[in-house]
């Protein structure tokens, strides 16, 4: 692995409450880090992309991810929370990326989000 993604594990994953993780390109609209095992279609990434472009239809109409229509909870300039059933999506944008982030039943949405959150943070000081 390289250094994003072990950044990407050793932050969200290894919470325990993270099932997986991507590192978006904006501007390229590519998927350009994930742990192992975590794929995201490239028709997912521009949707991804597209929910920070028209915040209030994202929140009127919620996110397609993974053949399930996720329940917009939160939506703005720099992150988006959806939901369906006991799944969740945190979406977090940086200058030059989104990070996306889900979670599972069992997991605390509450510490996907921090941990997604903090993370984005972080990357919004590095400029990346």
């Amino acid at each position: 692995m390289n250094q994003i993604q072990n950044l990407l594990y050793d932050s969200l994953i290894r919470t325990s409450h993270v099932e997986g993780a991507v590192l978006i390109k904006i501007k390229e609209g590519l998927m350009c880090v994930s742990p192992p095992r975590f794929n995201v279609p490239p028709q997912q990434v521009q949707l991804i992309i597209d929910a920070f472009k028209n915040v209030s239809a994202t929140r009127k109409e919620g996110i397609y991810f993974r053949e399930k229509n996720y329940k917009c909870i939160r939506a703005d300039k720099n992150s988006v929370y959806a939901k369906c059933d006991d799944d969740g999506i945190v979406l977090v944008k940086t200058k030059v990326h989104i990070l996306l982030a889900t979670y599972c039943k069992g997991m605390y949405p509450s510490v996907c989000v921090e941990a997604t959150e903090k993370l984005g943070s972080y990357f919004r000081e590095k400029e990346m």
